[in-house]
């Protein structure tokens, strides 16, 4: 029988941790489950923003239009295109619906994650030691919405249009299922929030002193190579979505250097 914190001096016994580590999951199960239900409940509304990206006057769109004219390109718009989403299988549509609500319960859910994770290990910690896991946390979640941000708003709408209106032929007609469509928004999604945290890779990688500030300066050309070649395979073949791509990733390059500088 496990002893209680005042029979062992404040210390948790092996039995008492797999305790806290239950109860910790069940909490986390049950925010998680109930922010799922709450996804799948507001099903017009979660769909609008997730179908948003696949239409022709999408946001994105509409600010290049809008930033082009005002450089003086008058003339430049996007040529309007309507792609159908399909759906193959008779409960296709139900489980979707399911599985998706349950990848954006754990995205709702995700600070209250951290939040039991840092609770279950923080004990562990000294007091500099939470600190700098607080705000390594911090750093890490906001790097990999802002990669998320990036996936809704540019490569996912500008991949879309591109494959989903791209003809062999022109008897060929593309109807795009929806499994596809959700499965090619959360691929991109998480690539593109892994690829966000470039500056703390750079961070960990400079404490270990695998790379410096300098050694990053002087490939900075090669890096920029480098970058357009990742962004060049994730995106389609098009000119204004390399750019699109390129620039956040370089500039993600810039302040890895200045992360490893400090």
């Amino acid at each position: 029988m496990a002893k209680n914190n005042e029979e062992t001096g404040g210390l948790l016994t092996f039995g008492g941790h797999l305790e806290v580590l239950r109860l910790m999951l069940f909490r986390i199960l049950s925010v998680t489950g109930v922010a799922a239900a709450v996804v799948f409940c507001m099903k017009d509304t979660v769909w609008r923003l997730l179908l948003a990206p696949s239409e022709w006057k999408f946001v994105t769109y509409r600010l290049i239009e809008r930033t082009a004219h005002a450089a003086g390109f008058s003339e430049f718009h996007f040529n309007e295109y309507h792609v159908d989403l399909i759906a193959t299988n008779l409960s296709s549509q139900f489980m979707t619906h399911v599985t998706t609500s349950v990848y954006l319960g754990l995205l709702c859910a995700s600070p209250y994650i951290l939040y039991e994770m840092f609770r279950f290990i923080s004990p562990a910690l000294y007091e500099n030691e939470r600190r700098y896991s607080v705000y390594t946390l911090f750093v890490v979640y906001a790097l990999f919405i802002l990669g998320i941000l990036m996936s809704y708003y540019v490569l996912f709408p500008i991949s879309f249009r591109f494959l989903g209106t791209y003809s062999v032929a022109e008897k060929v007609h593309s109807t795009i299922t929806l499994d596809s469509y959700i499965s090619t928004f959360t691929t991109l999604i998480l690539l593109m929030g892994v690829v966000f945290q470039l500056p703390v890779i750079a961070y960990a990688l400079g404490k270990m002193g695998l790379i410096t500030s300098r050694m990053l300066s002087r490939y900075r050309k090669h890096a920029f190579m480098v970058i357009m070649v990742v962004a060049a395979a994730i995106t389609p073949p098009d000119l204004m979505t390399l750019v699109l791509v390129t620039i956040p990733l370089y500039l993600l390059y810039e302040v890895s250097i200045m992360v490893v500088r400090s």
